[in-house]
């Protein structure tokens, strides 16, 4: 039997942490259980709505937060808060597959692409790995506004 897998991150500022994901993978955030939101409804402004009903103290609203793959494909990711920085290298981390089955300029053309889009919306670029054949077709190592590494691969 398979299992469904959530990806947890440790943030320090979970919504805007989720956000930048939502926008990196076309992700949506989900909205609070039990609450329908209209087509358009922020889902943000749904769940600020909920806790402050709900008697969740302000300070506490930004603790968690998540994003889906609307085509229910992909993995959710979930973002908790942590008071601690991030000190080493990921021994975990995301691929985001944006050149698949393209190869040599092209597939290095597409991923310098997509890390100017990434880069706009808080990425930062940390180095190229052109590509190696046989084994190494070239990926762009990146971190994520809070220093989680990821490559574009």
């Amino acid at each position: 039997m398979s299992r469904d897998v959530q990806v947890t991150f440790d943030a320090h500022d979970p919504r805007a942490l989720s956000s930048f994901w939502r926008d990196v993978l076309g992700y949506v955030h989900p909205g609070p259980p039990g609450v329908d939101l209209p087509d358009g409804a922020d889902p943000l402004a749904a769940w600020d709505e909920f806790l402050a009903r709900l008697g969740v103290p302000e300070e506490q609203q930004n603790s968690r937060s998540a994003v889906e793959d609307p085509e229910g494909r992909g993995p959710r990711l979930f973002f908790q808060q942590v008071p601690e920085d991030k000190v080493a290298k990921n021994r975990v981390h995301l691929d985001v597959r944006a050149a698949p089955g393209l190869q040599g300029a092209e597939r290095m053309a597409a991923l310098e692409a997509e890390c100017e889009r990434l880069v706009a919306l808080g990425a930062t670029r940390v180095r190229r790995h052109e590509p190696a054949p046989p084994m190494g077709q070239g990926h762009i190592v990146m971190s994520d506004p809070e220093g989680n590494e990821f490559c574009l691969d």
